[in-house]
């Protein structure tokens, strides 16, 4: 496969993958809003959500304090944010493009209607934020089942689902960070009904409510659900689970290039320690530093494999 090829089908899985993340931050963001706010409790909700999605230097040259319609108006239409659902979905589409003869015509449909459907809604403005944000991941959710079940498990496949997956493993740890971190409640309110609501609002935003409980039962717990979205291999979220995935398409690459790569060994290495990982540990370390560790880990490996495969000769 030629490395632009390869280099648009990786980008335009991310691209994609981005929208959706962005449109649960939102969502966050939007539910927490809802609750009142302590007197010398949490931060802003909003200036959290801009805070985990790497906008707020942006949107700080551009606006004045966070506010829900200027955060959703930034993060959702705005020319300006290269992260914008809007940017992302075109740059998205631009990729597919060049990787037309790669993919089926299912797929390219998928993503040119949800396009044009996006200029449509750019125009009218006649969502609400929530509408907005389901909208969004019911058309990631669309193209993501068109290349499923349409493209042919070769290399295209391989590098579409490493995007996918390095994507997704950020996009995790970003929104776990919210909560773990940038909305870190005052020590007398762990646990109380805040607490609790925002991660009852974490895992609906992520689409793992009843999958935490079938996985665990019983009352929210702040460890169990960290397991669930660090450690746990079965749960599609977890860090894990994306880890995996991105060693065995390197693996699949591998075998067919008959050759291992720096990315390779680099994968390897982050699965072995997540799959070895405790997450007790993990808690008394600190959560926040060792997601920014990871997410440090994962644009090193993003890197390693753009100069493997995306970036060198033919």
């Amino acid at each position: 496969m030629l490395s632009r090829t390869a280099e648009s089908l990786y980008w335009a899985a991310r691209y994609m993958e981005r929208t959706d993340a962005t449109a649960r931050l939102l969502e966050v963001g939007y539910r927490m809003s809802m609750m009142p706010t302590p007197a010398g409790g949490h931060a802003n909700e909003w200036e959290s959500v801009l805070a985990a999605s790497g906008a707020a230097q942006g949107f700080a040259d551009k606006f004045g304090p966070a506010s829900k319609s200027d955060v959703a108006e930034y993060l959702i239409f705005d020319s300006d944010n290269p992260s914008s659902i809007l940017n992302c979905v075109r740059a998205a589409r631009a990729n597919f493009r060049s990787a037309r003869t790669a993919i089926t015509s299912e797929v390219w449909e998928a993503v040119n209607e949800s396009y044009l459907s996006l200029l449509e809604l750019e125009k009218n403005r006649n969502l609400s934020l929530p509408e907005m944000c389901d909208w969004t991941k019911r058309q990631s959710s669309v193209l993501r089942g068109a290349f499923s079940t349409t493209q042919l498990r070769s290399d295209g496949y391989d590098f579409f689902n490493l995007g996918y997956y390095v994507e997704r493993a950020d996009n995790t740890a970003r929104l776990l960070d919210v909560k773990y971190f940038v909305l870190l409640p005052t020590i007398d309110m762990v646990g109380g009904e805040i607490d609790r609501f925002q991660w009852l609002t974490l895992l609906r935003a992520l689409s793992a409510h009843r999958a935490f409980h079938w996985a665990y039962g019983g009352e929210i717990d702040a460890e169990q659900i960290a397991h669930f979205l660090i450690l746990n291999p079965a749960s599609p979220r977890s860090l894990l689970f994306c880890v995996e995935q991105v060693d065995r398409h390197l693996s699949h690459l591998s075998l067919s290039n008959k050759a291992r790569t720096p990315a390779d060994e680099f994968a390897s290495d982050m699965f072995t320690d997540l799959s070895t990982g405790q997450i007790k540990r993990i808690m008394a370390q600190g959560v926040h530093g060792f997601l920014s560790q990871f997410i440090t880990r994962n644009a090193e490996l993003n890197r390693l494999i753009g100069e493997s495969y995306l970036f060198g000769a033919v």
